[in-house]
């Protein structure tokens, strides 16, 4: 796992060059929106049970077939296991909002997931639509302006759906 800072000094590193100005301004910008990035984090941690909940409730009212007799998320284990699964990917993208980087998400959590889920037989498509339902609900606490460090969020909250996207991508 590389954090944004690992990541820019390994690339210039491995050419042999010294960091550039740009690389530096957007290590600096990454260092003044700590904060910002910190309360976005805090935020999705602390409402992760409401945000699991919710995209699992709104799937299953969407797709009612997976959890009827012989769905994938019929009986309590097949439930758990969905819910399980939701909570470790937004677990990992919490991860990857920290650090600025999403070699967390895609080296422990995304890598074989697609390949797994369909030697289970698990519709992808469905987890997908969950992991695009968490990342709505996740999006809404995390641009809530109350209570959090003031300024513009904008490229922030961009690159938290950004996560979700690639989580989503990752497993249809």
């Amino acid at each position: 796992m590389l954090d944004a800072f690992a990541k820019v000094v390994s690339q210039a590193d491995a050419k042999g060059e010294f960091l550039s100005s740009a690389q530096l301004d957007a290590l600096s910008n990454l260092v003044r929106d700590g904060n910002k990035r910190l309360d976005v984090v805090n935020r999705i941690t602390s409402n992760a049970s409401t945000i699991v909940a919710s995209a699992a409730r709104a799937l299953f009212a969407e797709q009612p077939q997976l959890i009827a007799p012989g769905g994938n998320a019929y009986t309590n284990r097949r439930m758990a296991a969905c819910l399980r699964d939701m909570e470790i990917i937004l677990r990992y993208v919490t991860y990857a909002i920290l650090a600025g980087d999403s070699s967390v998400l895609d080296d422990r959590c995304l890598n074989g997931l697609r390949e797994t889920y369909q030697a289970l037989g698990t519709p992808g498509s469905s987890v997908a639509v969950g992991v695009g339902k968490m990342k709505d609900a996740a999006v809404a606490i995390a641009n809530d302006p109350q209570g959090i460090t003031q300024g513009d969020c904008s490229s922030l909250i961009s690159e938290v759906a950004s996560y979700f996207d690639r989580a989503a991508a990752a497993v249809a």
